[in-house]
């Protein structure tokens, strides 16, 4: 996995020094309950980091710039113990540039009804606090999270650690780099999109390589480690030699194997996180890079074809947010539409992503009729099944918009014995006919990027973040 670094997030509870030291000793006592339960727990992706009291402004402000400038930070999660005036808040709350979750729980669960008195309810006024602290988030305009839940319910830990990667996935946005290989296809409108308004609004860099920059790092990859890469194949992979002998099959793997090594060199030199790539421009290539973009993909590498930018950096990111567990790009391709059986095949020339293989991927080659290059070589394999999520992102002229279809992948039933590609088919909700007339009335692409393991939720969380239009078909 391409890795995104140690990562944790701070957690700041609020009160006032109008309930006296003893009272916030005991906050202080429970918060440290909550954080060490919540950290053992062995549901969240990421630390917590228990932050000193939020009782003052400067407090406040304090931590807020502290969580700005430290990378380690990815969010702040908030607890209003007691009640704590939120004016408080403001500065540090407009300062605040990382993203940030409201926890409405409680230290208690149940309401102590043979005891309470007035230092009970004054201690433990979260229904109290919470309505305070969120009407100023609601003033700023914060595009914040609010979970609400007592913190020792599994539900409530899931949230959170959906958030989590909600959070990492939107500050890592910012360090995304794309290398396009060549430009778009041409011709193709939707791939198209405003580079410059792309990075003022979800941090990508989109950077431009003619073909020949990649070709001199693939030029420059030794044969033996060529071969040694071969032999890993062998021990990863089913070998489908079809009618081709077996020593110019394995020559045309071989091709793949060396531009694997020098695509992964050149993005590595560059800092590039995701890549685009493109058969009308291969001049220097032998073959249309195939197994050796799947391999990547399977690294975490984002990516799309035919100049894609935009959902290659949608893939990048989303493999952030999953940790690259069944998450990929995707096009559609052809319906089925057998009464009752309705579906989408879903495909690409070469380019599928084996993190949504159901079995053991095999390696073949086959022609090409397109790029004008030899047969390339790719892995095959059926795709998962399971509920999922299908994101695709289009630039209408005066702003981006996300489509979000929620989808359900089945694993093929029945065999393509002429069919050279990894396929993956799913159904759409909430039927094919409603579901496929909304994606394209609202303008989606043929290119998205689908996860088996991420919730619409979350999607949806990242889009509030950065201010994106959504389309949601569910």
């Amino acid at each position: 996995m391409l890795e995104v670094g140690k990562k944790e997030f701070w957690f700041v509870v609020g009160s006032q020094h109008l309930y006296g030291e003893e009272a916030l000793q005991t906050v202080k006592n429970n918060a440290a309950v909550i954080v060490e339960s919540l950290n053992n727990s062995g549901k969240l992706p990421y630390p917590l980091v228990l932050q000193e009291l939020a009782v003052t402004p400067d407090t406040i402000t304090k931590i807020m710039k502290e969580v700005n400038y430290r990378d380690e930070v990815a969010g702040v999660i908030t607890w209003m113990h007691t009640f704590s005036p939120a004016k408080m808040w403001i500065r540090g709350t407009k300062l605040l540039q990382k993203p940030l979750l409201h926890l409405a729980t409680q230290f208690n669960e149940s309401i102590p009804w043979a005891t309470i008195d007035m230092d009970f309810m004054n201690l433990n006024q979260a229904a109290h606090g919470d309505r305070e602290y969120g009407f100023i988030n609601a003033r700023l305009k914060k595009n914040n999270k609010v979970v609400v839940g007592y913190w020792e319910r599994e539900n409530v830990q899931t949230q959170i650690a959906e958030w989590m990667d909600v959070a990492v996935a939107y500050n890592e946005s910012f360090s995304i780099k794309v290398a396009r290989f060549g430009d778009n296809m041409r011709n193709v409108a939707v791939t198209e999109g405003d580079k410059v308004e792309a990075q003022i609004q979800f941090g990508w860099t989109v950077d431009y390589y003619g073909i020949r920059d990649l070709v001199d790092y693939v030029d420059a990859v030794a044969d033996a480690e060529v071969d040694a890469l071969f032999n890993e194949y062998k021990d990863l992979y089913d070998f489908d030699y079809g009618d081709y002998e077996q020593g110019k099959w394995e020559a045309h793997v071989k091709v793949q194997a060396r531009q694997e090594i020098g695509i992964r060199r050149f993005l590595e030199a560059g800092g590039y996180t995701a890549f685009t790539s493109n058969f009308e421009d291969l001049h220097g290539l032998q073959q249309l890079p195939g197994l050796a973009v799947q391999r990547l993909m399977a690294e975490g590498y984002g990516f799309a074809g035919e100049g894609d930018w935009k959902t290659a950096a949608i893939d990048r990111l989303m493999k952030i947010m999953s940790h690259n567990i069944d998450t990929g790009f995707m096009e559609d391709y052809t319906y089925e539409m057998a009464e009752g059986r309705e579906a989408i095949l879903q495909s690409h020339m070469l380019e599928v992503d084996p993190g949504l293989a159901a079995n053991k991927p095999k390696i073949l080659i086959a022609p090409l009729s397109m790029g004008n290059r030899e047969e390339p070589a790719r892995l095959v394999f059926d795709g998962k099944a399971g509920d999922g999520v299908v994101v695709s992102m289009a630039d209408f002229g005066t702003h981006y918009k996300l489509l979000v279809n929620e989808v359900v992948a089945f694993e093929p039933t029945e065999a393509a014995p002429n069919l050279p590609v990894a396929r993956v088919l799913w159904e759409v909700k909430p039927n094919f006919h409603d579901g496929i007339r909304a994606w394209i009335e609202a303008g989606g692409g043929h290119h998205t990027v689908v996860s088996l393991s991420l919730s619409t939720d979350q999607i949806l969380a990242w889009a509030k973040l950065v201010g994106l239009e959504v389309a949601l078909i569910k």
